[in-house]
């Protein structure tokens, strides 16, 4: 009787973070391929309005930092990775750590992508994950590692 329950939220809550997965990643990679240059600004075809645009001493807007910096996000930001984990720690325990892997990476890119299609920067420093968390929800990290039975959220992320 109860497994019906759980089978049944399983598998409509696994179908939707799925889906967000795949929604994050194809944004993600139509979004990865932005250069500085031709591409970007639509409105105007040539570059000789160079205030804004050719600025590009390090080839990096906030969205790309320099290759080796750390992500770092604002308290309310890292407070809302906190907020959409520690509902789903419960449901981790039940289901275990293989589809609980799942719903850590649909909701890491969810939030992601929401906070500015940060997807990639996440990605390239998934430690990033457990120091916004140990340093915003240490309580929330630690189950979450625990539930998941990782050393860190970094090993789970995909």
């Amino acid at each position: 009787m109860s497994q019906g329950r759980w089978t049944s939220t399983l598998h409509i809550r696994g179908a939707a973070l799925l889906l967000a997965g795949v929604a994050a990643v194809a944004l993600t990679a139509g979004c990865g391929s932005t250069t500085s240059g031709s591409g970007q600004p639509e409105g105007s075809a040539s570059p000789s309005t160079s205030s804004s645009a050719p600025t590009t001493t390090g080839g990096a807007t906030p969205a790309a930092p320099a290759q080796g910096e750390p992500l770092t996000v604002s308290d309310s930001v890292a407070q809302q990775l906190c907020d959409i984990i520690e509902p789903q720690l419960s449901d981790w325990r039940v289901q275990g750590p293989t589809l609980g892997k799942i719903s850590l990476n649909g909701s890491v890119h969810e939030w992601a992508l929401r906070n500015g299609a940060i997807n990639g920067r996440v990605l390239g420093d998934k430690d990033s994950v457990d120091r916004i968390m140990t340093a915003q929800c240490p309580d929330v990290h630690a189950q979450a590692v625990s539930a998941l039975e990782l050393p860190s959220l970094a090993a789970g992320l995909l």
